[in-house]
């Protein structure tokens, strides 16, 4: 609970600290840049301040140009390591409540990070078409096609949502496996472990090759993707990948 502590309290005062300058300084120039970087930093400091190390593998296989990460999702501490090993500026369709928090949510939707309610099917739809509209206006972006963390590490079916967007957008979708996150801490839990994770960023798939009537082929190939490039205790379980 100390490192949890050292994470929560670290990362209020410096949001506090240096959070009101950078939404000033990307008000007035009109650029986010700074305000990201400033936040990635700050969150990968930390981080490792508990004992996060992480591991990256296949930065070779990130195409130039706008992409759309999709990762599996099995903890708090995966966003961390996942963010911070993409080497551009990215934005992340995050839960709703997120944007609640004094000056995150705020920096949040002007980096052009997205709320999405995923007990409305309606909004939830509503903040994919958001997304596909920033992706085709050159936002990169970070999904979790699972929807929620796995309860057990192991991946689980994907959503359709992620690939309408990708679709739509035309955009190279990469998928990202994360192993080892659900040891550093567990889902519903407070307590933090050191330990690693390994980030393997998977070659590209091409979403503008597929229709929107071909989104579960889309949603198969990078679910397959990401299976086979995680270890044994990680890998899905269950003979349906779609939601």
């Amino acid at each position: 609970m100390i490192r949890t502590a050292i994470i929560a309290i670290g990362l209020s005062i410096y949001t506090l600290l240096v959070g009101p300058p950078m939404i000033l300084h990307a008000m007035f120039t009109g650029s986010v840049e700074k305000l990201y970087w400033a936040g990635v930093h700050g969150v990968i400091f930390f981080t490792r301040l508990v004992g996060l190390r992480v591991h990256v593998e296949g930065l070779e296989n990130i195409p130039p140009g706008v992409c759309l990460f999709v990762a599996n999702h099995t903890s708090n501490a995966d966003a961390p390591a996942i963010v911070g090993s993409i080497p551009r500026r990215i934005a992340i369709l995050a839960k709703r409540s997120i944007f609640s928090i004094p000056i995150v949510g705020y920096a949040f939707r002007m980096a052009h990070f997205v709320p999405v309610d995923r007990r409305n099917r309606e909004s939830a739809m509503a903040s994919v078409e958001l997304a596909a509209k920033y992706l085709r206006e050159g936002t990169s972006y970070l999904a979790y096609p699972e929807g929620t963390r796995s309860p057990d590490g192991r991946l689980q079916a994907f959503k359709k949502g992620t690939f309408v967007m990708a679709i739509k957008a035309g955009a190279n979708v990469v998928p990202v496996a994360c192993s080892g996150a659900h040891r550093i801490m567990k889902k519903n839990s407070l307590t933090i472990h050191p330990g690693d994770v390994v980030v393997h960023f998977l070659p590209p798939i091409d979403a503008s090759a597929y229709t929107l009537e071909q989104r579960d082929e889309l949603s198969l190939r990078a679910h397959a993707a990401l299976a086979a490039a995680l270890p044994p205790d990680q890998k899905p379980l269950a003979a349906n990948p779609l939601a």
